[in-house]
């Protein structure tokens, strides 16, 4: 059954369950999944890190958001942000023009756990990624906070997580 409603956007930080979560919605709801660091990826011919590196992290908040402003006038869509997305209003104002938010959170150590290994995550190739988590958590915290419905993904299998946000969208749209 399609819900044309409205998009489902998932945000929250790196290592919160966003892709898993999406796909598994995405399979419940009958709905395309559209990830926005895959299709910044796919425009600039270049990995996130690639990014990162050679233009900057401003320029990539940037393709971000215009990224974010073309996906944004979709309809009938699952989006997946990426975990800085939120540090900037007009994100989240279109974002929200079309979608209902859900913003998925878990402790640092379990971002860790399921972080580490992966060398595509351009903020954590530092000395100490675990004080980096922290420290990057904290500063987001009051974006997160006021994004959306908060989920905690914290013992939570990826499916379970999407039925919770399925149930909640359906009731809501």
């Amino acid at each position: 059954m399609k819900y044309t409603a409205k998009n489902i956007v998932l945000t929250g930080f790196m290592g919160t369950g966003k892709t898993e979560v999406g796909r598994e919605l995405s399979r419940i709801l009958d709905m395309d999944l559209i990830d926005i660091d895959t299709e910044i990826e796919a425009g600039q011919g270049m990995k996130i890190t690639d990014i990162f590196g050679t233009l900057g992290e401003q320029r990539f908040r940037e393709i971000e958001s215009e990224m974010i402003s073309k996906i944004g006038e979709m309809e009938n869509v699952i989006i997946s942000t990426g975990g800085g997305a939120v540090l900037r209003e007009e994100n989240m104002a279109v974002l929200r023009e079309k979608g209902m938010i859900f913003c998925l959170s878990a402790a640092p150590a379990t971002i860790l756990k399921r972080t580490s290994g992966n060398s595509d995550r351009p903020l954590l190739n530092v000395e100490d990624p675990l004080a980096r988590i922290r420290d990057l958590l904290e500063f987001r915290r009051p974006f997160y906070e006021k994004a959306g419905t908060l989920i905690d993904t914290e013992a939570k299998t990826p499916i379970r997580i999407a039925e919770e946000i399925a149930g909640i969208f359906r009731c809501r749209r």
